[in-house]
């Protein structure tokens, strides 16, 4: 049996919980594509790959968090081994739905620079990660 240290336990429960707003992502989704909400090719765009990113990233931030714990890494490199992901989660899915929002938007707003943000939270988070587990 895999035993998790209770920060890692408590962070997975968490995220386990962030399901339910991914769900509500999608219900949207579908009054988006179901023509219920106006709009714009750029806004049903960003909320698809807005949506796509949260679920995804969510997953493999939640396998981080379990991976992270099979390495002897300490502190800093520690907590961004398990939880860069989990930013990237946060970051990316909202550079997509803040920078999409606006009636009639056909392009982004500043909001758009999350994006860059989270994917570098992402790279660090990934090789800090995969660093940590080939030098165990």
């Amino acid at each position: 049996m895999l035993e998790l240290s209770d920060p890692a336990r408590i962070t997975a429960g968490i995220v386990l919980l962030t399901i339910v707003g991914i769900e509500s992502g999608g219900f949207f989704l579908l009054k988006v594509f179901g023509g219920k909400v106006a709009t714009t090719d750029l806004q049903k765009s960003f909320y698809r790959a807005g949506h796509a990113h949260a679920g995804v990233l969510v997953i493999l931030g939640l396998l981080c968090v379990l991976l992270a714990e099979a390495t002897s890494l300490t502190g800093f490199p520690r907590w961004l081994a398990a939880t860069g992901v989990l930013y990237a989660a946060i970051l990316m899915p909202a550079g997509f739905f803040f920078s999409a929002m606006g009636e009639g938007r056909t392009t982004p707003n500043r909001a758009v620079v999350l994006l860059p943000i989270g994917a570098a939270a992402l790279a660090v988070g990934v090789v800090t990660l995969a660093i940590g587990l080939l030098l165990s």
